[in-house]
This record gives structure tokens, C-alpha cells and sequence, in this order.
């Protein structure tokens, strides 16, 4: 056990996760979804999309008719459907007395990746049926593709009339909209913060394209088995959509009202790699992460776990482990993750359901592994890296979450047992 110097905090400059609601390919809820962790499911499965033809993908399956009519489904977005369940899930699981919360000092915090290309794409290719006359475009377009809309259609959902935004972020999001939400608390904005990332990545063809001209997507016989990080035949990312959404609120309230606590966000950091638009830079990442730590008043071999960003890529893999090696050297006590490898990259979610998972750890003891790791890469090889089976603690303490995206974005958050 470490004494956690962020104790020596006051209680209401702390800030902790009280409720946790996701959708994933393999489970939603928090408990399904570490289940197929600790067992080894995947939630990869085989997927056709217009204009790109059969592939994989990661794609959920939640009840989308638990939180949302039928009419507000067609007039909303799938982000918006995603991070609305998750936003009604974690309320409950936080056991909130949600009619009589302040709603006005509830804020909504939600990362994404990109927003409204499933709609343009959409209502382009319907427009083609009526020789693209613009009167039978959607009215409901503007709504649908503003940067706010996930943010948007929860507040509208939930009645919530504190700040709610988006926060655009690439695949660093799901992190960078949980260090707002924390942010937002601690300047006193908000009370209750509902954050972390959603997407909708596979209903879009563009992306699959994109990746596909990059020689950058994953293909495999066996759909399970595609999403292979620090493996020697990775080849590329299976894209995956989801969210997990966080209810985050000061020690000092969640205690007063005797609330059960997940974790504490002890620290958490973001920078730019400022080199180039894709290829990630080792010394930037690493600099990220050795922020965070410092914020957090931790040293590298006070980490327990390390939920690794790795998609799957040739060189992205190889560039993360680079600055993993030069910050955790000598740190024999940490174990590496990632859960790409069960779900595919879950764009503007991903971050924030890859600390999702992890989370039970700290009542378990349990790391779950990476799988799909036949031969490692001698490039990706990290003393700790958890391959194929779960792995046993006697205890954990710190996770480090590290989430990097596109155009050099960089965010690493570290939670800390209560």
C-alpha cells in the first residue's frame, strides 16, 4: 500500500468518480463489461458499411429505447443516443437523488472525437434520390451537426441546465472530457459533472475509407482476433464506436451524502507533440504522462496499472512503448494493459472506456490483460505487459490511463484509490 499524497488535499479540491454508465461492444454496463475483460471476449465482430463494403468493427447493442422514444432516435444522432444511456446509467449507478439535484450545477462534459459526418454522409446520399434538390433536405440537419449536439441532446434529456459542451479532442477526448469535468468542479462551475467520451465512429464510411487508403485498417478471418496491438501481424485499427460517461463530484459531497467512490482523479495532463499530423512523437507522450505523475505527486513505480492508448497500428504501437520504457524503467511493480484489443478503437470514447475497465481493479486486485498477442514485437516489449490472461495484484493503488490522438494531442489521467 502507497500513502496517497493527494490526501493531503482538502476534501473539497478532490475530486472523485462516484458513478460509471458505458456502452461497448462487449457489455454495457461497467460489470459486463469487465466481465468480458477478465474472460477474454471480444466484441469485434464482422460489419458492411456503404461505399466501403464488408470489414470489422466494433458495435454496440444497448437498449436504446431504455432513456429515448422512438421519435426522439430519429430526430437525435447516435453519439447523442450513446451518451444519453450512459449519462442515465451513471446517475443511477452514482445513486444520486436526481429529483432533487440542482440541475442548473450539473455540467455535461462530453469528449469527441468528430461530430455530424454520419448525418452529412447520411443526407447527402439520400438527397442523390431526389436529383439533390435542397428542399427535401433534413430540417433537422443544423441541430444534428453542431459540435455541441451529444452535450446538447443529454442536457435536453435529463433536464440538465448547467454548462454542457463538447470537447473536441481526436482519440485523446474520453480522457480530456473526464480532466474537464474535474477542472470545471474545482473552479466551482459545477456541482456534479457528467464526463468522459462518446462515438459513433463505425456508422461513418469516411472513416473506414480514410484508414483504408492509409493501408491503416484492420482485417483478419477471425473477426475476434483483428485487433491485435504489440503483436507482429498487427495491421491496423478496427474501428469501434461506445462511451462511457462518469459521474464525478468534490470528496467533501460525496461523502456527505455517503456515496460509494470508485477513485479519486489524483492527476492528469495534456500537451501537443507539435511534430507531425498522424505519426506520434515518443519524447512528447512521455513528457504527458511524467506531468501527470508529477501533478498527481506519484513516482513512476507507485503505478500499478497502465491502460495503454495502442491501436494497433505499426508505428503508432512502437512510438507509445518508446515513451513508456523511458518513463517506467526500473518499475518493476507495473503492469500494462489495453483494451483496444477486445473492442477495436472506440475513437472519442475510447479513453474514457478503457479507464472504465480498469477501475475494478482497485476492488478486485485483478489487471485485465491485452489479447490477441501471438509473438510480441520485440519493438513493443514492456517489462509488465499483461498478454492473453488476467493477472492477479495483491493490491492496486494508481491506474494511469494514457489516450493519444491525431495532430499530435496528447491526455494521460491518473486514478487513485480512496
Amino acid at each position: 500500500m502507497i500513502a496517497n499524497p493527494a490526501t493531503q488535499r482538502p476534501d473539497h479540491e478532490r475530486i472523485v468518480i462516484t458513478g460509471v454508465g458505458l456502452a461497448a461492444p462487449n457489455g454495457n454496463s461497467l460489470s459486463e463489461f469487465r466481465e468480458a475483460l477478465l474472460n477474454g471476449r471480444s466484441g469485434v465482430s464482422e460489419y458492411e458499411i456503404r461505399y466501403v463494403g464488408k470489414t470489422l468493427a466494433g458495435v454496440c447493442n444497448f437498449d436504446e429505447l431504455r432513456y429515448q422514444k422512438k421519435k426522439e432516435l430519429r430526430r437525435g444522432t447516435r453519439a447523442a443516443s450513446v451518451g444519453i444511456y450512459c449519462a442515465n446509467e451513471a446517475v443511477k449507478d452514482a445513486g444520486l437523488d436526481w429529483p432533487n439535484v440542482d440541475k442548473s450545477m450539473v455540467g455535461i462534459y462530453i469528449g469527441v472525437t468528430e461530430h455530424g459526418n454520419v448525418e452529412t454522409e447520411n443526407e447527402i446520399y439520400e438527397l442523390r434520390g431526389f436529383d439533390y434538390d435542397t428542399k427535401f433536405w433534413s430540417h433537422h440537419h443544423n441541430p444534428r451537426t453542431v459540435a455541441n449536439n451529444p452535450a446538447g441532446e443529454i442536457s435536453l434529456n435529463m433536464g440538465i441546465t448547467g454548462p454542457h459542451y463538447t470537447v473536441g479532442a481526436a482519440c485523446a477526448a474520453g480522457n480530456a472530457g473526464l480532466i474537464q469535468g474535474a477542472q470545471m468542479l474545482r473552479l466551482g462551475e459545477c456541482d456534479v459533472a457528467i464526463a468522459g467520451g462518446v462515438s459513433e465512429s463505425v456508422r461513418t464510411f469516411g472513416i473506414f475509407a480514410s484508414f483504408a487508403s492509409q493501408g491503416a485498417l484492420a482485417a483478419h478471418a477471425e473477426p475476434a482476433k483483428a485487433s491485435r496491438p504489440f503483436d507482429t501481424e498487427r495491421n491496423g485499427i478496427v474501428v469501434a464506436e461506445g462511451g462511457c460517461l462518469y459521474i464525478l463530484e468534490r470528496l467533501s459531497d460525496a461523502k456527505r451524502r455517503g456515496a460509494k467512490i470508485y477513485g479519486e482523479v489524483a492527476g492528469y495532463a495534456m500537451n501537443s507533440d507539435a511534430s507531425d499530423f498522424v505519426l506520434p512523437n515518443p519524447v512528447r507522450q512521455a513528457e504527458c504522462v511524467q506531468l501527470a505523475l508529477r501533478r498527481a505527486r506519484l513516482k513512476p513505480q507507485q503505478v500499478d496499472i497502465v491502460s495503454t492508448h495502442a491501436t494497433g497500428t505499426s508505428s503508432g504501437d512502437v512510438q507509445e512503448c518508446m515513451a513508456l520504457r523511458s518513463v517506467f524503467a526500473g518499475a518493476e511493480s507495473t503492469w500494462f494493459n489495453n483494451a483496444k484489443s477486445f473492442i477495436g478503437h472506440a475513437m472519442g470514447a475510447a479513453g474514457s472506456l478503457e479507464l472504465g475497465g480498469n477501475l475494478p481493479a482497485f476492488a478486485d486486485g485483478v489487471c485485465h490483460p491485452t489479447i490477441n498477442v501471438d509473438t510480441l514485437d520485440p519493438e513493443c516489449a514492456l517489462d509488465g505487459l499483461v498478454v492473453n490472461e488476467a493477472r492477479e495484484k495483491n493490491r492496486v493503488d494508481v491506474i494511469l490511463n494514457n489516450s493519444f490522438g491525431m495532430l499530435g494531442i496528447n491526455s494521460v489521467v491518473i486514478v487513485t484509490r480512496i
